[in-house]
């Protein structure tokens, strides 16, 4: 939990920047995995985190700017709970800790939220992204799911607000980033032939439990790294194979760190795997060169796109003019997904609020295979944390279709692109943030990139 002074700092230029209204913060409730008492990890709402800091279940708080009232809402513990939970700090201890006075127990939110509409106030709440967080609404609003409607106004405010990282939070991210760093590194340094892949996900655990952190996400370890987000791990993997992994540890404090790295599961690439490697480097080294305050994200992964394309010109897989093949995305071929994505709190960051706002600045979204699945577009600024992670793949599936389909013929080779539909799939990514003159790589340990400081790790 970072100082007292910052949770008030916060909710006091929220509620500057709103200017007026009552808004909402729901919490996360404990989510029961397979009966009431056997729960899956607990987290945070990341919003409520952002202003209020308190990880625990239950709590729901309001913020009144007309009548300049800030309230936690949630209940003591009872003996029983202490018995079987041990004994914790009084709620109204835990909201001291973050600058709030005022407590209630849950029970009278119902009756602040009700007397509110009766004067004909508007209740302003933020997206829901789990069913108990509507029916909640339900209840308290007495308005049905196809009913509930988030604020817009809300959305904005949390959004531009949350997008730009402070040192405190800079600094949070890097112990994230740098655990993140070593969970890569152990991969490398243990993965062999013979190997389950969920052997290798287990050297990655230890090392996150070992700094008392959690994972950020799902982690996705696999000889099938054209599948994009594989969460298999019951591959056998043997030499030849590329194994690829994006995972990452997610700080006490709910911070992210999120990377992504290609081995060889032999000692060194085959040469078919470097060339293609070494052009996925390409793209990657040439997009953090080009990081910096006032040129668009989607600019960058233009570039990117360009720099795979004539690097697979130069292997025969692509031809024809660079620029019209990724104007028209022939290039989505090896390329279906975005270059990066806002990071912080979540791992996408502010995801739950939609990417157009988030990562477009209310711009619309390209429709086009590929493009559209690029989260993040808009003008870079000092203080975004975001990720860079191009990717190269070769994808059965979609090498059929577009095959049988004569599509983007006068931009992609066919029949050589046969022959690497055992190829797999490979991403590297970093994890950036912007400054006011360029960009800084987030954590102190750096994952081997090239292929020479893979091999040399291996």
């Amino acid at each position: 939990m970072f100082s007292k002074e910052t949770y008030v700092q916060r909710r006091a230029l929220l509620k500057k920047n709103l200017g007026s209204g009552l808004y909402l913060f729901l919490g996360n409730d404990a989510l029961a995995l397979n009966y009431a008492d056997n729960n899956f990890r607990y987290r945070q709402d990341s919003t409520f985190l952002y202003y209020f800091g308190l990880s625990f279940a239950g709590l729901s708080a309001i913020i009144d700017v007309d009548q300049d009232k800030e309230i936690i809402f949630g209940d003591e513990l009872t003996i029983d709970d202490i018995v079987w939970m041990g004994n914790q700090p009084t709620l109204h201890e835990k909201s001291e800790r973050v600058g709030v006075s005022h407590n209630e127990p849950t029970a009278a939110l119902a009756a602040y939220l009700q007397k509110a509409q009766g004067q004909g106030r508007e209740i302003n709440y933020l997206p829901t992204y789990r069913p108990e967080h509507q029916i909640k609404l339900m209840n308290l609003l007495g308005q049905v799911p196809a009913e509930q409607k988030a604020s817009f106004k809300f959305m904005e405010a949390v959004t531009n607000q949350r997008i730009y990282k402070s040192q405190e939070e800079l600094d949070e991210i890097h112990k994230a980033c740098n655990v993140t760093a070593d969970m890569h590194m152990t991969a490398m340094k243990v993965l062999r032939p013979g190997m389950k892949e969920y052997e290798v996900v287990a050297a990655m655990n230890e090392v996150v439990a070992r700094n008392n952190y959690e994972l950020s996400f799902a982690t996705i370890a696999t000889i099938d790294g054209q599948t994009l987000h594989n969460h298999y791990h019951g591959n056998t993997v043997k030499a030849g194979d590329l194994f690829l992994i994006d995972a990452g540890a997610e700080t006490e404090m709910g911070y992210a760190g999120d990377m992504s790295s290609t081995i060889p599961v032999s000692k060194k690439f085959t040469t078919r795997q470097k060339e293609v490697y070494d052009i996925q480097n390409r793209m990657h080294v040439e997009s953090v060169k080009a990081l910096r305050p006032g040129i668009r994200f989607d600019e960058v992964y233009e570039l990117s796109a360009r720099v795979m394309v004539d690097g697979l010109k130069d292997l025969g897989l692509m031809k024809g003019d660079t620029y019209d093949a990724v104007k028209a995305g022939a290039h989505a071929m090896f390329y279906p997904h975005g270059l990066g994505h806002m990071m912080g709190l979540d791992v996408h960051d502010m995801e739950n609020f939609g990417e157009e706002l988030v990562g477009y600045a209310g711009e619309k979204k390209s429709t086009q295979f590929g493009r559209k699945s690029l989260r993040l577009a808009r003008e870079l600024e000092p203080g975004f944390v975001l990720t860079i992670e191009p990717g190269i793949y070769f994808i059965p599936n979609l090498i059929d279709l577009w095959k049988a389909e004569k599509k983007f013929t006068d931009f992609i080779n066919y029949d050589l692109l046969e022959t690497y539909k055992d190829f797999g799939g490979i991403r590297n990514e970093e994890d950036y943030a912007i400054t006011k003159d360029g960009s800084m790589r987030m954590g102190m340990k750096h994952v081997p990139l090239t292929t020479d400081e893979v091999e040399a790790l291996r």
